[in-house]
Formats: C-alpha cells, sequence, structure tokens
C-alpha cells in the first residue's frame, strides 16, 4: 500500500539511500547477472522502469535453473558455476525444452532396481512343490561354499546428459536439430586459438584429427597455419631468452580402417606427410594412423602424447565435424587404464557443442580437452539433410568401382558429382570411384547428359533426395583439369571432392577432363591416394543399387498407371460416340 501511494519521484527518493548504504556491494560481481538477463530487466520497457524488478519478486515461489547466456566455451576453466553436460559440452538447463542444453533431472531408483537375477538353484524335489506352484521361490538351496558365491560388480554410474545426447546415443538422431542453431559459431581463434599463443603457463600439445576417408575435406588449415606461426615465433623469442611456451602440433589421422588393407603404412604416411605441408602444417611433431574403433595405434600415440605433455600440459583435440575426436578420446580413456569417459559419439556433423575437459585419463594433472568440430562450409556434406547424410556417409571398408572409357564419357557420383572425359592422348582411361557403397554410380555419354539431369536426379541418382533439392543445393558448375600418367596398373592422380569422395584416374598419357559440382564445394587435384582398381570394371548405366531399384519401382508405378488411365479415356471416348450418331440420326 505504501508503495502504491507513493508518487514514482518520492519513490526514487526513498530507495536512493538504500542503494548507498554500507552493506551494498560497490564492486561488480562477475558473472552475477548475465548480460541478457540484465538487459531484459533493465532495459525493457524504460518510459515506466524506475528501478529493477528483481526488487519486488515474489520470493514465495520455488527458484529454478535461470537460462543462461548460450556459449561453447564449456569446462575449459577450473572452476565454473554451470552445469556442463559431459556428453557434448553444453551447458545444461532444465527450464526451457526448446534452448540448447535442456535435460530432465532422472528420478530415483529405489536399491533394488534392476537387480540381479538370483542364479542360485531351486532344491532337488522329485515333484514340483506346492510353493513354487503358488508363485513363491522360497525354497532355494543354500551353497555350501559362500566364498564362490558370484559378488555383484560395481556399478559405473552414469553421468546425466542433455537431451540431445540422449536422443543421439539411443536413437542416432537429434530430434531437433533447429535447437542448435541457437548457439553462436564456435571461435577457434578467440576459444582456443588465443591460449595456443600464450608465451607462458602450461605446454599445450595440439592434435590435428583427420578423416582418412576425406583427409583435404576435414583438413583443418586455418589450425595447422596458426599453430605453425605460433611455434617458430615462440622459438624465435625462446631462442632469444625471452619466455616462449612452444606448442607441439601431432597430426592424428583417424578412421585407417576405413581404408584398404592392402595399402602399405610407409606410402600412406609419406602421402600424409606431403598433404599436411601443403595444407601449411609446416611444424608437425609426429604423425599417428589410428583407428579408434579397433584400437589401432591408439597406445603409440597415448605414449607420444604423455611424453610431449609432461605432468601439466594441456592436450587439444582439434578438427572438423565428425572427423572422429570424440571417438579418439574414448579410445585413449579406455587405453590408459581403463579410465571410462562418457563422451557423445555419433556419425551426425557437430555432436560435440562446448569444450569438454576430461581429467583422470592422462598421468600426473594432464589434461585433455574436447573441442567442438570446425564448420567447413567447402564440405559438401555439409549442405546435405540428415537422411542424404547417411547416403554419404563411410562406414565400412572403401571398396573401388571401375570404369575403362573412353572420350566424350561421363561418370556421376549420384547426384552430387560428374567427370566428363572431354580430351585423351590414348584410346582410353581408368577411372576408380572411391565414395560410400551407398551411392548410386552411372556412366554414359557426354551428350545426353542434360536428359541425365532433368529426369534421374533427386530419384535414381541420390542424394540429393527429391527434385526440390537441386535449387536448395546450389549451382551447378564446372571446373577443368588437365592430368597425365605414366602407368596403366595403378592410378596415378586423384580428382577429390570435400565430403562426398573422389575420381581416381590411372592413364599412360595425358587428358583434359571437366568436373561437375555444387558451387562452393572444393575440388582437389592431388596424387593418388590409393593406386589400387578394382579387377570386375563396371558397366555402362546405372549400378547395382537398392536406390536405383526402388526409383525404378517407383517410376514403372507411375507409367503404369498412367497407361492405365490414358486407356480408360479412350474406352469412355469410344463408348460415347454410337450414342452421339444416334441422336443425329433420330434428328435427321
Amino acid at each position: 500500500m505504501l508503495i502504491r501511494s507513493l508518487s514514482p519521484s518520492k519513490l526514487k527518493k526513498l530507495l536512493l539511500p538504500l542503494s548507498l548504504s554500507p552493506s551494498t556491494h560497490t564492486a561488480p560481481i562477475p558473472n552475477s547477472i548475465p548480460p541478457i538477463l540484465e538487459k531484459t530487466l533493465y532495459t525493457q520497457n524504460p518510459a515506466k522502469t524506475l528501478f529493477p524488478h528483481f526488487l519486488f519478486r515474489n520470493f514465495s515461489t520455488p527458484s529454478k535453473i535461470q537460462s543462461l547466456p548460450l556459449s561453447r566455451d564449456g569446462n575449459f576453466e577450473e572452476v565454473t558455476s554451470n552445469v556442463i553436460c559431459r556428453g557434448c559440452g553444453v551447458t545444461m538447463q532444465d527450464s526451457d525444452p526448446k534452448q540448447p542444453g535442456y535435460f530432465i533431472k532422472p528420478s530415483i531408483k529405489s536399491p533394488n532396481y534392476r537387480e540381479r537375477i538370483n542364479k542360485n538353484p531351486i532344491v532337488d524335489e522329485p515333484e514340483i512343490s506346492v510353493s513354487l506352484k503358488r508363485g513363491l521361490l522360497n525354497e532355494v538351496v543354500e551353497c555350501e561354499n559362500q566364498e564362490n558365491l558370484e559378488t555383484p560388480s560395481e556399478k559405473i554410474e552414469k553421468p546425466v546428459v542433455c537431451a540431445r545426447c540422449h536422443s543421439l546415443r539411443h536413437y542416432g538422431k537429434v530430434k531437433d536439430p533447429s535447437v542448435e542453431n541457437l548457439l553462436p559459431d564456435f571461435d577457434f581463434d578467440h576459444t582456443v586459438g588465443r591460449r595456443l599463443m600464450w608465451s607462458t603457463g602450461a605446454r599445450a600439445v595440439v592434435l590435428m584429427v583427420v578423416d582418412a576417408s576425406d583427409f583435404d575435406g576435414s583438413f583443418p588449415r586455418k589450425v595447422a597455419q596458426l599453430v605453425s606461426r605460433t611455434i617458430e615465433e615462440n622459438s624465435r623469442a625462446w631462442k632469444e631468452g625471452k619466455s616462449g611456451n612452444v606448442p607441439r602440433m601431432v597430426l592424428v589421422v583417424t578412421k585407417i580402417d576405413l581404408l584398404p588393407s592392402s595399402l602399405s603404412p610407409t606410402r600412406l604416411e609419406h602421402w600424409v606427410r606431403t598433404r599436411a605441408r601443403e595444407g601449411g602444417a609446416v611444424k608437425l611433431t609426429s604423425v599417428h594412423m589410428v583407428s579408434a574403433v579397433r584400437d589401432w595405434g591408439v597406445k603409440n600415440l597415448v605414449d607420444d602424447v604423455v611424453g610431449l605433455a609432461g605432468p601439466r600440459g594441456h592436450i587439444w583435440a582439434v578438427g572438423a565435424q565428425n572427423a572422429g575426436k570424440s571417438t579418439l578420446i574414448n579410445a585413449i580413456g579406455k587405453c590408459f587404464g581403463g579410465k571410462v569417459t562418457h563422451l557423445t559419439e555419433a556419425p551426425v556433423p557437430g555432436t560435440t557443442l562446448g569444450i569438454l575437459r576430461v581429467e583422470g585419463v592422462l598421468p600426473g594433472n594432464a589434461k585433455l580437452f574436447d573441442t567442438p568440430g570446425l564448420l567447413h562450409p567447402h564440405q559438401i556434406s555439409t549442405r546435405l539433410t540428415r537422411d542424404e547424410q547417411k547416403l554419404v556417409h563411410i562406414s565400412k571398408e572403401l571398396r573401388p568401382r571401375t570404369y575403362r572409357i573412353k572420350g566424350g564419357h561421363s561418370v556421376h557420383i549420384g547426384g552430387l558429382m560428374r567427370l566428363d572425359v572431354e580430351e585423351l592422348s590414348v584410346d582410353s582411361v581408368y577411372v576408380t570411384v572411391w565414395a560410400s557403397p551407398l551411392i548410386p554410380l552411372h556412366m554414359g555419354r557426354t551428350e545426353n547428359v542434360s536428359t541425365m539431369l532433368e529426369e534421374h536426379f533427386g530419384r535414381q541418382l541420390q542424394p540429393p533426395i527429391g527434385e526440390g533439392r537441386l535449387e536448395e543445393l546450389g549451382k551447378w558448375l564446372k571446373r577443368e583439369f588437365h592430368v597425365s600418367g605414366n602407368s596403366w596398373d595403378s592410378s596415378s592422380v586423384d580428382v577429390a571432392a570435400s565430403g562426398l569422395g573422389w575420381f581416381a584416374i590411372g592413364l599412360k598419357g595425358e587428358a583434359k577432363i571437366g568436373v561437375w559440382t555444387y558451387d562452393g564445394v572444393d575440388v582437389i587435384v592431388r596424387n593418388a591416394l590409393l593406386p589400387n582398381k578394382s579387377y570386375n570394371f563396371e558397366v555402362a548405366g546405372f549400378t547395382v543399387s537398392e536406390i536405383v531399384s526402388k526409383a525404378d519401382r517407383s517410376s514403372n508405378k507411375q507409367r503404369h498407371s498412367e497407361k492405365k488411365r490414358k486407356l480408360n479415356d479412350s474406352t469412355a471416348e469410344k463408348i460415347a460416340e454410337p450414342s452421339t450418331v444416334d441422336v443425329v440420326s433420330t434428328t435427321c
């Protein structure tokens, strides 16, 4: 009543002494009021607001977790008041399911929840006991040796994760992908890059994680250039007697189990070092080829990283989206002392949303950090829908699909990439496709490509799925290359599209080729990664594929329905014609 009776000017004078009282904090409290909430509390309706709303809030209502400012910093800092999801690193909240980090607190389970089944044998009796008929298993034989009883294993406490991680772990998909768009873009230079450039502090080891099946598309060029430049500057300062913390850069090529087993490790390492040097990684400390799924090379990587980082070092796992960083860290945890980590793994780009500090995996006080995947817009996979990404994703060992074609012919990889053989100095050329086996291929004359674009893109040639997706992916552009080779037995040159796969060309001579894909997708010409080709050549037309079969059945069904409709219309016209003649004759 007192507040209502006073005018705004008198009320302002009344509250002014309270704000200048000795008990008031004069220094700002860090992170006490997020900028978003501060703007909401103070600037909303400024013409009528004379004091903060929280002075007159209803203290009888139960408090809830307030919405926190959206960030990707995760739990890098030692002390943080925010609750971080241990699966993806996003700040968790339980107030708004339409915001990132939403989680539901699990209900408390009773001690007998999912209790182990008692496997002790029932007492031997010549007939079924009355208690067993009634459903009571009370008559149980006590084991003579209590030492032989199986002791229940210690239950591993699973951490509470956000709803997004729960959906990815159990269903393999994100329930609402639009929620992730509310998060700010991951700024590597601001969050990680500036920490790597510190001349003092803990020793930094950068693990550049690259996908072996998409090396050039997933290679973090900007990170390689930044770290190489930092190494040069800090090394120069250290030689001058100044403080210089020189970071170590380790290149980790993951998913080598997807490459053919016939590939020589020596050839692979030489090829990787050459491509990394061309990509800007001129100061590599070491190179490791690993498979986190099969534990290939993980032990050697751990030993190398532990020696480089020391007892208090910081190890940063950096790479493109879906390069395998979280899977690699989980494998490192299992390899080193059996430490169980709970990072979310899924074949979905951008699984990790914030920086995740993983402690207790490496010896001493060394800390391992998982970072959000770097977005590479030049990868064609970033433009695809989830169903289309499933077709492009490579989950098994790559198998070659080889064509022997002459000039004037073209090879399609779905509706995403096409290679035209325009001119040849020899009669023919070998073209081997290295891509997901789920993507259908087609080989035919170049003069018929316009028909393929109009009639088969989005149908037999998928991805994209659906005719309307062609305009959404962008403009279809052509790039011309002149390639040469010196052997018919192996491929000499690769023409790769980031996020998809590559054509391997084998010839003994020269050729002019045209490569078609969507605008903005990187097309790289490089030395051949996999020189071998298939012993059985593909034939002209579509490859055998479930997608092609399904599209053919749909087209045949549509043509049959159209033919049946036309037949019914013609029959109806023939039936109507005699009746018209009768009417005319009667009139006459």
